[in-house]
């Protein structure tokens, strides 16, 4: 039994695709992050032995797992995957393809138990078998649906496959590889999706506040390129009167719910909350963002006002507190009034020369 063990492998459907047709940096980025999400669903002790692109090669030496545990593995690493795209979907600010249409990644599960063993190459634990290839070619298949749990005879050992749920059907097939027919079964997954909750609301937005500052300004460009200008972090320093640089705090793909830190020309640093985003290029885009101690936000709404015209309006809220408001208008309105129209007149040679990505 040294050199038999379990081959475990979760593969990205449409990744292929996903990275060909669309904009490359985001969509590698997704995957990066779906492919985390498979590593951190690993609660059975399945060891990595590469990350192949679209997909993770586990395995484990040993005797078979029981077959609930190891659907329970499926089910872990299905829900999670999916969970992490709806939410993804739901908070989502970037408009290009590549996030658009990352909602529609699916995922598939190969098992097959066999002979392999492992060698080193440097500090990398890399395996090699006839049945590290068998498992392999199973990723190429006759079934039609994308999501889906393949599980080869060889794990069953003669026996047949129970049903572990109500919803589960085991259907029977073969590959054809040059070592010979792989008998094996599979069972779709889709009704996993129907039991994963809603995203909840991150409820980041000021709940009580009041507006002080609004100001405005037509430009001569669509919405979607004014939109684009505004909401993508590294264009704020070009514009926005007193800010040196906005970084991202995570390091995944900014949405509603993600931070940021705006480093400003005097040296302070504030961490904001991208706290709501709506996207409706035929009439209006909503966007804001909100101060970390929930005391401040700014909401950009954007709307289209003609063909290639667009006006930006700026409103700034304070949490509604009599005193603090009293302070504000005091000692600070003037100035940042002041400022905000001046961001909006830097604001138009910026978005005048933007290029708007083809896939935006």
């Amino acid at each position: 039994m040294e050199n038999r063990g379990l081959l475990f492998i979760p593969d990205i459907s449409g990744f292929t695709r996903f990275i060909n047709e669309i904009e490359l940096e985001h969509s590698q980025h997704i995957i990066q992050q779906l492919l985390e999400v498979l590593i951190n669903a690993n609660q059975t002790g399945l060891e990595v032995s590469e990350i192949e692109g679209d997909a993770i090669l586990f395995y484990k030496f040993g005797t078979p797992l029981e077959l609930d545990t190891l659907y329970r593995q499926v089910e872990r690493m299905f829900c999670e995957f999916h969970r992490h795209l709806n939410a993804y979907d739901q908070r989502k600010i970037c408009q290009c393809r590549a996030c658009v249409a990352a909602i529609n990644l699916s995922l598939k599960v190969i098992t097959h138990y066999g002979e392999f063993t492992t060698y080193q190459v440097k500090n990398f634990s890399k395996l090699i078998g006839k049945d590290v290839i068998v498992a392999h070619q199973l990723l190429k298949n006759d079934i039609e649906q994308h999501e889906y749990w393949l599980v080869t005879d060889d794990f069953f050992n003669d026996t047949q496959p129970v049903d572990l749920t109500q919803w589960m059907k085991w259907n029977t097939s073969a590959k054809q590889t040059e070592n010979g027919n792989v008998l094996f079964h599979y069972t779709h997954l889709n009704e996993l999706k129907k039991q994963i909750p809603p995203e909840p609301d991150p409820q980041i937005e000021l709940s009580d506040k009041v507006k002080v500052i609004s100001v405005s300004k037509e430009y001569n460009v669509d919405i979607k390129t004014l939109c684009f200008t505004v909401v993508h972090f590294e264009f704020r320093h070009q514009w926005q009167v007193g800010v040196k640089a906005v970084d991202e705090v995570e390091h995944f793909l900014p949405g509603v719910g993600s931070r940021h830190r705006h480093v400003l020309e005097n040296g302070e640093e504030v961490l904001m909350y991208t706290s709501s985003f709506s996207y409706n290029p035929e009439e209006k885009i909503l966007f804001s963002e909100t101060d970390e101690k929930r005391k401040r936000a700014t909401y950009y709404t954007i709307e289209k006002t003609g063909d290639r015209k667009s006006r930006l309006r700026m409103d700034f809220y304070l949490h509604k507190n009599l005193v603090r408001q009293m302070l504000f208008n005091l000692r600070e309105k003037k100035k940042m009034e002041l400022n905000l129209h001046q961001s909006l007149e830097n604001l138009e040679p910026v978005v005048m020369q933007m290029i708007l990505p083809l896939e935006f």
